[in-house]
Formats: C-alpha cells, structure tokens, sequence
C-alpha cells in the first residue's frame, strides 16, 4: 500500500531591501522551512544560512539588528506586516503570512532592514537625558527619591530606546524637527529625580525651543505602540503643565 506524503510547511516572507542609503528599496520574496516557536529573527537567521530567494536563486543575506533577543536592547525594531514592533518577540505561528518586513520609515535606511537612529540619540543629547554628576571622587549616597515618585519613575525608565514610538508618530518626520515621545517621556524622568532636577529648567527651556513639546499632535498612537507600555501620553500632559508654570515664572520674573 503506497504512503502518502505531505508537502512541508514553510514561511513566506516578503522583505523590503535597500542596498545603500543611496539606492532605491525593492521587494525580496523568501521562503524558508517551519520549525514550531519561531519568531521574526529565527526566520531572517534561516535566511542567512540559506540566502536564496523564493525562487531558488542565490542572494545576499538581508543584514537586520538585533541583541539581546529578549525585548530589552531595542535594536531589532522593524515594521512587520506595517506595524512597527519588536522582532524578537513577533512569533511567526501569530503573523499572518506572507510576513511583511520592512525598515522603520521614521529613520534613514542604512541597509535593508538597518536603520541610522541618529534623530533619536540627538534628540536625547538635546534635553540633557542624563544626571550630570562629577564621578571624579565620591559625592556620597545621593537624596533618596520617594517612594511614590520611584514607582512612576520606574515605569519611564523601561524606555529601551528602541525607536517605536517615533515610528508611530505622524509627527515625526524628515519635515519637521520635533524631538519625539521618546524624548519628552525622559525629560520627566530625569526632572523627577532629586539630583535631576537641577537642570530642570534648562531641559524645560529646551522643550519650549522649536521641535520641543508644541510638535506633539497628541495622535496618542505612541503610547499604543509603545513596546513596554510606558505612559508617554502621560508625561507629555505633565510637561504641557511643567512648561506653562516655567513660562509664567519667566513672565514673572520669579
């Protein structure tokens, strides 16, 4: 008595690919065996062990990011099947195929599915993301923060820098210079901490400065999109009220 055989499952996916920053995007197809409890970066690692495409012809493997493989880097950011989201944890058996890969739009494209997250960074360096302390010699213990504070402030500090929010944001773009949810979400925490706070009113200033708070078009798609479920919509509220103190202060002369 013959046996029957059934075909072996396999992934479909489409990548979009760019061969330089200066090159035009095309569409690549792939199709790679299932293996159960796959997810996104297991099928691009399949591709690059095996890069040929869809039909049968050798390729490039497609050049991605990604780290820690447990959504705390950030680095594997991409747009899949046209919503922007972590890599590491899209589970193919959850996708609906083929599965669509895509560069995040909000960035320059470096390669493929690499990204150049310069805007970001700089948008950071620009409100003094950070606690400026001399680390020369020992200052000591520091001023504790309260404990109602730390447990909101924790929450913002989840931010993993990975590129999400600003994707989302129909406010950011190449036409315009506003600074992203990513951003602001940081000036509240670092203005919450009790050495923080000294450069409150500068990171403060900052944001009434072009492409600070007023870019915000609270779509609120960010805090949709957000990864870690961090409350931006939240913070950027408190920093409308935070800037319109500061603002009449200065109107003040207090």
């Amino acid at each position: 008595m013959a046996q029957t055989t059934t075909a072996a499952k396999t992934i479909k996916l489409v990548v979009t690919r760019q061969d330089s920053p200066e090159t035009k995007p095309y569409e690549e197809t792939f199709e790679i065996p299932y293996r159960p409890n796959m997810n996104v970066i297991s099928a691009l690692m399949e591709i690059q062990r095996t890069p040929k495409n869809a039909e049968g012809k050798e390729t490039s493997p497609v050049c991605w990011e990604s780290n820690c493989l447990e959504e705390v880097c950030g680095a594997c950011s991409m747009n899949i099947n046209g919503k922007p989201r972590q890599a590491c944890t899209a589970l193919v058996d959850k996708l609906e195929q083929p599965i669509r890969l895509e560069p995040m739009r909000t960035f320059p494209v470096v390669r493929d599915l690499v990204i150049n997250r310069e805007r970001m960074f700089t948008a950071l360096k620009r409100v003094k993301a950070w606690i400026p302390i001399d680390g020369t010699y020992d200052l000591g213990p520091g001023p504790r923060m309260a404990e109602t504070k730390r447990q909101w402030a924790y929450e913002l500090s989840k931010c993993m820098t990975c590129g999400v929010c600003l994707e989302s944001c129909p406010n950011v773009n190449d036409r315009n210079s506003f600074i992203g949810p990513a951003a602001l979400s940081q000036v509240r925490l670092f203005n919450a901490h009790p050495t923080g706070e000294m450069n409150k009113d500068e990171r403060l200033e900052t944001l009434m400065d072009d492409g600070g708070i007023e870019g915000c078009g609270n779509s609120q798609n960010c805090v949709r999109a957000c990864p870690k479920g961090i409350p931006l919509t939240t913070s950027i509220a408190a920093l409308n009220k935070d800037t319109s103190k500061h603002m009449f202060k200065k109107w003040l002369g207090m």
